[in-house]
């Protein structure tokens, strides 16, 4: 193994020991096998490249106070990548062969896994793609399951910050009743153009509206949205357009076991400006606390850009937490890798 300045890790790609892999061919799935090269070799008419049968999950591993390493509700990603590949007419993974091949990887690569108290966390990519060759547009006949591993740091050095987003009105991140409630490349394929843009111009983040009226908040380009209303309140959008996201759901579970009171609802954009906080929910941070958006001349300043609100930071401490065990978990999230 090579060695690792834990402190210095950022959220990006490394190479470790292995990845796993599993072949879907003639109606079942392959063994396991285990494979050094970072790279894959497929058929130039690939349904994957030419038709987007492709989808994936983000999942975080963790060191524990105790030494236990633990993956983060990955039962959860399981029943999201087999929602996608039954939308995207791919063979879904089996529950309990997703659950163990990302046993089977992080104990392959547990030396990856970063020691507690350095913020870090192992990031797993579980990837289903279609890699059998197609000319028309049908299913494949043959898939590949993979899991990649990688060592991160904390999203955020020194605690949360808070950012500025940007509505832009001419794009929209997804269809109503399209693709925008599951996984698939595509849809972050849709929104590069205004996340680059929105970078360029100042912006670490754009906030999308729903594509029909553009009245309602759906949710971030990456992320989900969740606002603290003035009675203190957890409000998340209602909306078969947005991906259920893990984080939110554990975000709402812990906050009604805080007392707070969620709601989960359309969100009229004009009540953004009432919200004493708002946040964009994901794997990588958990939360990313919003300061302000920006839609044209209308710029809504929710809240100091320097400080974080007391529930949003009580949140995200929580999953902390329970996330590298210094809290109990009550509901038991944490997957042990034995």
């Amino acid at each position: 193994m090579r060695k690792i300045e834990w402190s210095k890790l950022g959220f990006g790609f490394s190479d470790v020991n292995c990845h796993i892999r599993y072949t879907w061919k003639n109606g079942k799935w392959s063994k396991p096998s285990y494979v050094k090269d970072p790279y894959i070799t497929m058929h130039i008419g690939a349904s994957c490249l030419h038709y987007g049968q492709e989808c994936f999950e983000g999942i975080k591993c963790f060191r524990q106070q105790n030494g236990k390493i633990v993956i983060f509700r990955p039962e959860e990603n399981a029943k999201r990548m087999y929602r996608t590949a039954e939308r995207t007419c791919m063979p879904p993974v089996p529950v309990e062969m997703f659950l163990d091949a990302c046993t089977k990887i992080v104990k392959k690569n547990k030396e990856y896994v970063p020691p507690f108290g350095t913020g870090g966390s192992m990031y797993l990519r579980p990837l289903l793609i279609g890699t059998g060759p197609q000319i028309g547009v049908a299913p494949a006949k043959e898939y590949t399951f993979m899991i990649m591993v990688m060592p991160v740091g904390a999203y955020y050095k020194g605690g949360l910050k808070p950012v500025r987003a940007v509505i832009f009105d001419q794009w929209d991140r997804a269809a109503p009743h399209g693709m925008g409630d599951v996984k698939v490349g595509g849809n972050y394929a849709a929104g590069i153009y205004a996340h680059e843009k929105a970078k360029h111009e100042g912006w670490p983040v754009e906030l999308y509206l729903d594509a029909k009226t553009h009245k309602y908040i759906e949710e971030f380009a990456t992320s989900n949205f969740a606002g603290i209303s003035k009675s203190g309140a957890y409000v998340t959008p209602d909306s078969c357009s947005v991906l259920p996201s893990i984080t939110n759901m554990s975000l709402k579970q812990v906050a009604e076991d805080l007392g707070i009171k969620v709601e989960c609802r359309p969100i009229p954009y004009t009540e953004v400006k009432k919200f004493k906080a708002v946040a964009a929910l994901g794997t990588a941070v958990v939360i990313t606390p919003v300061w302000e958006i920006t839609r044209g001349k209308d710029v809504i300043k929710i809240s100091d850009p320097e400080t974080v609100h007391p529930t949003l930071q009580k949140l995200y401490d929580t999953v902390q937490g329970i996330q590298y065990g210094t809290l109990p978990d009550t509901h038991n999230w944490c997957y042990e890798v034995r």
